[in-house]
């Protein structure tokens, strides 16, 4: 076993790779940027190698500088973690001709996966199912269109050397092909550095079904179950669960069969991951192999007891591999939900910000919380805007399910926008809880998953939000402050005005003893203690914290912010009809207008990339192009206004 290991990543996953290196005694050497000197990654190591400047390119992606950090410590192997190098050839090699050992499989491995046009006929020499498609060399526009009405629309345009979601594209018809491929191209060129593409046949409702597979140095090889990864989001997972639902032991072993043949035919060493299309009918096709860790990871973890990080460990040793494949045994049932900083209000627009609150359920056998950050710390525009993976854990998959509806609702974040809404309605959507979903279920019922609040439960939390105001005005320790809401001879009177969503509301109270009361609208409230409250006869728990910019509840039902209402600042913030801003921070990559063009509703303008992802700035009226602001490759920061527009009159 190594003495020290350096970690070429950082948040959670070089956080959890830190966790199994001391639980086996490995010294660790994190690695980190300007904008991570005080991450949880850089305090958590025994030591940690500045890198460069917050870009991921003069950063996290830079080779040399990740290997001088190895050498000038003395570690011994690298664990890349997920993402940035971890699927990098030219740094397993570089690793390699400098005497340190990539922890991972060999650079042949890599290398025959990163392109999946290889994969792909390596695969069907394999005996591994395929979709059909075209992974050639051709990527003339007009040939790649041919191909795609070969196979017949829709048809998925994908990087040949990526992966996550990225630079891939659904094309239904002829008439999508040539914007959507442009956009993949440009995608998969920022992410990937190759803007090669697959053509491939889109299937129906297919499920996404994964197999984890590990082989060492000794000719070994062992499937350890599956994951169900079906709800994703713009093909990047979004919950995950082990094992898959609804599988027949006949397919189960097929699959997991198919996945080993796979890797053997690579000569894989290490942890790996097989990527299967699922049919109904139960047939299934390679997707893809990711030469890698996966995020969902745990689910595996928590099914079989397997420590995989332990495991890449011991094989990139020189170890065999702990279990035989009739050792390998599957109890519970297990899900994660990546937790990340974005608003779903606001089509998932990543958010960024300090982590004023940040608490978990608590962590136990059964629920398992990978983080990377801790409240206070910021997530940035520079990288991934996740937070948190929540792991659950029990003994089927109802009860797991459950747990996981709970730990939702008892994960407080305050700060950056979240998710957690979103998982809740996902974890409790009838599809979903009946183990229905395929790939499609996130765009099939986005509508159900989005919904706010129903309006009474709404009205309910924003009354108890603001009686929780008003009941800190006898909080303070000053008489006076005491005896806000005084009148002589009459009930102390209690006004709250709150800022909910778009809306201001006006909250009246009169108070009688520890009660709060509305008369008008038959409201009695009242505080037993800072988080029970009892509401008309009903006494429930209830979570408040109150920030700088307002308020904000959690509560079995759900959440709730309010901002302090200040009508001179709403007024200076709005903004005027034409005008369009930069969502965040972020670079221009294209601007596809100039002034005088005329323009409609919905036509793209800008395009910008921020936190790895791309967006399109588009009209929101039919007009005429007053400025553009910014050129391709600028720089840009939330709010600054992109393009301004002169509406068309009507009439």
């Amino acid at each position: 076993m190594f003495s020290k290991i350096l970690i070429a990543n950082r948040g959670e996953i070089a956080c959890r790779v830190i966790r199994t290196a001391q639980k086996l005694g490995v010294k660790t050497v994190s690695v980190y940027s300007e904008a991570d000197k005080n991450a949880q990654h850089v305090l958590q190591a025994d030591e940690a190698v500045y890198i460069g400047p917050a870009p991921s390119s003069e950063s996290y992606l830079q080779v040399d500088k990740v290997i001088e950090a190895a050498k000038s410590t003395g570690a011994q192997a690298v664990h890349p973690g997920y993402g940035f190098l971890s699927e990098n050839e030219t740094f397993a090699n570089a690793l390699q001709a400098s005497g340190i050992t990539f922890i991972g499989p060999p650079e042949s491995a890599i290398a025959a996966m990163g392109s999946k046009s290889a994969a792909k006929s390596i695969m069907e020499k394999a005996d591994v199912p395929l979709v059909p498609g075209y992974h050639g060399e051709e990527q003339a526009e007009s040939f790649l269109l041919g191909e795609a009405k070969k196979i017949g629309f829709p048809v998925l345009l994908k990087a040949a050397y990526g992966g996550g979601g990225k630079g891939m594209r659904i094309v239904n018809s002829e008439r999508e092909f040539s914007e959507a491929l442009a956009s993949a191209k440009r995608e998969a060129t920022s992410s990937f550095s190759n803007d090669k593409m697959l053509v491939e046949k889109y299937i129906a409702q297919p499920r996404h079904v994964e197999i984890q597979v590990f082989c060492d140095g000794h000719g070994n090889a062992v499937y350890i179950a599956e994951r169900d990864c079906s709800v994703q989001r713009r093909h990047q997972k979004v919950v995950e669960e082990a094992p898959a639902p609804r599988l027949s032991e006949d397919t189960r072993k097929a699959m997991g069969e198919a996945a080993v043949r796979a890797a053997q035919a690579i000569n894989y060493e290490g942890a790996g991951t097989v990527e299967f299309l699922l049919d109904k009918d139960e047939s299934f096709y390679f997707m893809e192999m990711n030469t890698r860790l996966q995020v969902e990871h745990p689910v595996t973890e928590m099914i079989t007891g397997v420590d995989l990080v332990e495991w890449q460990l011991r094989v990139a040793a020189g170890e065999v591999l702990p279990l035989k494949q009739k050792d390998i045994q599957i109890n519970g049932h297990a899900f994660e939900a990546r937790i990340y900083a974005e608003n779903a209000e606001q089509d998932f627009m990543p958010s960024s910000g300090v982590l004023n609150v940040l608490e978990f359920p608590e962590a136990s056998e059964s629920v398992r919380i990978d983080s990377g950050v801790i409240a206070g710390d910021e997530v940035t525009t520079f990288y991934d805007p996740m937070i948190a993976k929540l792991i659950v854990w029990d003994e089927n998959r109802d009860a797991a399910l459950r747990k996981l509806q709970n730990a939702l609702r008892e994960t407080h974040i305050v700060g950056p926008h979240t998710n957690t809404n979103y998982l809740h309605s996902i974890a409790t959507h009838p599809v979903f809880v009946d183990a229905k979903a395929s790939t499609h279920f996130i765009d099939d019922y986005q509508d159900d998953l989005k919904h706010s609040l129903e309006t009474e439960v709404h009205s309910q939390l924003s009354w108890i939000l603001a009686s929780w105001v008003a009941s800190q005005a006898n909080e303070g320790s000053d008489v006076w402050e005491q005896l806000k809401g005084w009148h002589l001879n009459k009930r102390p009177q209690h006004r709250v005005e709150l800022l909910i969503g778009e809306n201001v509301e006006t909250f009246l109270f009169s108070q009688n003893g520890k009660t709060l009361e509305n008369k008008e609208h038959d409201i009695a409230i009242t505080w037993h203690d800072a988080t029970t409250a009892t509401l008309n006869g009903h006494r429930s728990q209830y979570n408040v914290y109150a920030t700088e910019d307002g308020y904000h509840l959690f509560s079995s039902q759900g959440e709730l912010s309010a901002l302090h209402y200040d009508p001179i600042s709403a007024l200076e913030h709005e903004e005027a009809e034409g005008t369009l801003t930069a969502p965040m921070n972020g670079t221009i990559l294209e601007v596809l207008v100039k002034a005088g063009d005329n323009v409609q509703e919905g036509d793209a303008l800008v395009i910008m990339e921020a936190m790895k992802m791309e967006y399109t700035i588009r009209a929101s009226v039919d007009a005429q192009v007053d400025q553009v602001f910014f050129a391709a490759g600028d720089l840009v920061s939330d709010g600054a206004e992109l393009v301004s527009l002169l509406p068309n009159e009507e009439g």
